[in-house]
């Protein structure tokens, strides 16, 4: 099992956490330059009642107030089990956050590559390496089991 994959099966724990509020299963870790956990979340809109409570910029925040370089994220990591939206997108490359690994594609909102490719936008930057589909069955199996569940 690659670096990558055990951090995926970490988000993925951290996914199954929103399930709990009613929120949408997506998890989120960062992970310092050395590889150690800096911060994890699961989305939690429904939880805090804020549009922009997003897995990943839940994490992003909770890296910054650790990392101890103010919000500058530079050399971390972003894992996310699913395809980060434009917000996301957007905060991370504000963040300098140096790779971005996800698992599911989202191609009705995702903006690394499928509807959008915020991230490799030549006009910014900072530009973050994307390593995309990492366990990705598993990860949309996620959202799969959640909606069939809702609907």
């Amino acid at each position: 099992m690659t670096a990558d994959e055990r951090a995926m099966r970490a988000a993925i724990a951290v996914a199954r956490r929103a399930a709990d509020s009613g929120d949408v299963p997506i998890g989120a870790l960062v992970l310092a330059p050395d590889g150690s956990d800096l911060a994890s979340a699961c989305n939690a809109r429904e939880a805090l009642g804020d549009p922009t409570a997003h897995a990943e910029v839940l994490a992003l925040r909770a890296a910054a107030e650790r990392f101890g370089d103010g919000w500058r994220l530079g050399g971390c990591t972003l894992v996310v089990t699913v395809e980060p939206c434009t917000m996301c997108a957007g905060a991370l490359v504000l963040a300098r956050i140096a790779r971005v690994v996800f698992g599911a594609w989202e191609p009705r909102t995702g903006a690394v590559g499928s509807l959008w490719d915020v991230v490799r936008d030549r006009r910014l930057t900072h530009r973050p390496e994307v390593v995309s589909g990492v366990l990705e069955r598993e990860c949309a199996a996620l959202l799969d089991e959640f909606f069939a569940d809702h609907r």
